[in-house]
């Protein structure tokens, strides 16, 4: 859902930042991979990739990093709304315009989206989910079979 809004706004072209979160977590390796899903097939171009851990603090380093080295920059996407929202200091900072796109809809990232800082998060849904945890676990009482993957649906915030 990121990666398509970036394509989106990026009109299938330009260089993107990846920030993931932390080597090995299913949250890391997920979003990495439907992000890099969504760009593969356009001419957007990741110019850096590293991990920041899912931290602020990291985030703007390594944002501030990457801003020294990478003087062509289109748009972000962090792999959480803290990375984001780290990435989002360092390139105010710089003085740049760049998209950035997180993760998690946290209320300092829909804050930050509301006040133009950020184009978007994307917004798990608690509620959905544990309905659905509680649905299975009733068919799995039931003796009934159940899917190994229940995918819940996302929301992308951009407002």
């Amino acid at each position: 859902m990121a990666g398509e809004h970036i394509v989106s706004l990026l009109g299938g072209k330009g260089k993107v930042v990846e920030l993931e979160g932390i080597a090995g977590t299913s949250a890391a390796r997920d979003r990495g991979q439907g992000f890099n899903d969504a760009i593969a097939g356009t001419e957007i171009e990741v110019v850096a990739k590293q991990v920041a851990d899912f931290d602020r603090t990291q985030g703007l380093t390594v944002m501030e990093n990457i801003l020294q080295a990478q003087p062509e920059i289109d748009a972000v996407f962090a792999h959480n709304d803290e990375m984001a929202l780290g990435a989002q200091k360092a390139i105010e900072a710089s003085g740049r315009e760049i998209i950035i796109v997180g993760f998690d809809a946290t209320d300092d990232a829909v804050a930050a989206v509301k006040e133009g800082k950020m184009s978007a998060t994307v917004a798990q849904q608690p509620s959905l989910i544990g309905e659905l945890g509680v649905e299975t676990a009733k068919k799995i009482l039931d003796g009934e079979s159940v899917e190994d993957f229940v995918p819940v649906d996302l929301q992308l915030v951009t407002e």
